[in-house]
């Protein structure tokens, strides 16, 4: 059994890791990735070291020391320059000469509102603009505060709000780990549809190339299935490996250069907060797992029961509909996990893998129901696979109409 069975797992891995798509996707695709981040933030920053150097013509008197540490800190180069008569025309000049990448003027009026004047030969973008009028403004209020007692740290950074929970709650929109668990079940998504959409293609085109119907004469109709579930699962678990170790460079690498480059960027360095433990890592991993076996076998026998592709487009669509149920419900299982209607469809076991690691990332879940997940969820495998193998068995070697509903159940129970 276990030859035949590695014989098909190692002819549908290499054939798959060998194919110019296989390369494509997985090496280049997530360095264009990176590329299309880190590249033009890297040459517009370029673009901008002109324009780093300010002059400051502080007319209150008050703001400079206040301003020019924010400044620096988010990537200027700040000197100031003292008011008189002639200062506007003398500093247009060093401006248009490039000594300076232009500079800014502050008078009552910034103190009273915040409003400044950039003059400047270059654009800047509208970040650094934001940035600019942030600081600007962010100084006078500390100013005005620092004239009237106020604790300013504590008003600007909006006050303190502490939360007493009297129930568990998810993250919201806003949290990080709501992005965290958002994006994780998305690709949890994508990448059981792509790899159990591989096992029906790959059964559809020996069906229809008729090569199936040698090598089942070597072996049994579910040897070749688990077989075909098996290398397909090992491609993909070895693209995901490539793209994880991708990106871990890429965030490594990436991050400080564009931090560097644009240190108003600085605080993407809190990403790292939000991303998930790596106790997380294996609990994501099985629920790719078993999510794969299960919508494998379920789309092992549509391409086993279908005759041409545009029947198995059509075919596919109410296992399609099972994956696509549990991505439009994990917004708001993330946001209430411990919702009624959060549990039972999370312990669902085709929704599982989407929903559950949902509830996991997005806030906290009982232990008992994830591994109560688990169970169903290997149940689950195996009451597909023996539904699937027997759809399988007698499919794989029938050809004409697409079978109807009463037929398959036919095919279920004669097999």
């Amino acid at each position: 059994m276990w030859h035949n069975v590695w014989a098909v797992i190692r002819r549908e891995y290499l054939q798959r890791v060998r194919s110019k798509w296989f390369i494509a996707a997985t090496i280049l695709g997530p360095l264009f990735m990176g590329g299309l981040i880190v590249v033009p933030a890297y040459f517009a920053s370029k673009g901008e070291q002109g324009a780093r150097d300010l002059a400051i013509v502080d007319g209150t008197n008050v703001l400079y020391d206040r301003l020019a540490p924010k400044l620096v800190e988010a990537g200027w180069t700040v000197h100031e320059e003292r008011w008189h008569a002639d200062v506007v025309t003398e500093l247009r000049e060093a401006a248009n000469e490039g000594a300076i990448g232009g500079f800014i003027m502050l008078d009552e009026i910034t103190l009273e509102n915040g409003e400044a004047v950039l003059y400047t030969t270059d654009r800047p973008s509208a970040l650094r603009q934001v940035t600019l009028r942030g600081s600007i403004a962010r100084s006078a209020l500390e100013y005005q505060l620092e004239q009237r007692n106020v604790d300013v740290e504590s008003m600007l950074r909006g006050g303190e709000l502490r939360v007493e929970m009297l129930a568990n709650a998810g993250a919201d929109m806003e949290d990080p780990q709501f992005v965290v668990a958002y994006i994780g079940a998305f690709f949890l998504y994508m990448v059981i549809l792509i790899y159990a959409v591989a096992v029906m293609r790959a059964t559809l085109e020996e069906k229809t190339n008729r090569i199936v119907e040698v090598i089942i004469s070597s072996m049994k109709p579910w040897h070749l299935m688990l077989g075909k579930i098996l290398g397909v699962g090992a491609v993909s678990m070895t693209q995901m490996a490539i793209w994880a170790l991708a990106g871990v460079l890429l965030f490594a690498a990436g991050v400080p250069m564009l931090i560097a480059a644009r240190p108003e960027l600085a605080n993407l360095a809190e990403i790292r907060e939000a991303l998930p433990g790596i106790g997380l890592l294996p609990l994501f991993l099985a629920y790719f797992v078993f999510g794969f076996f299960m919508y494998s076998g379920l789309y092992a026998a549509v391409g086993a029961m279908c005759n041409s592709d545009e029947e198995a487009q059509q075919a596919q669509w109410p296992v399609i509909m099972l994956l696509v149920v549990p991505i439009i419900m994990v917004t708001n299982v993330i946001e209430d996990p411990t919702s009624s209607m959060a549990t039972g469809l999370s312990l669902f076991p085709l929704f599982s893998p989407i929903l559950m690691w949902g509830r996991i990332a997005g806030g906290g879940v009982p232990g008992w129901q994830i591994a109560l997940s688990f169970v169903l969820m290997i149940g689950a495998v195996f009451a597909i696979a023996w539904v699937a193998g027997r759809i399988y068995r007698v499919g794989i070697l029938m050809a004409g109409k697409r079978p109807t509903l009463p037929e398959l159940w036919r095919w279920v129970r004669q097999s």
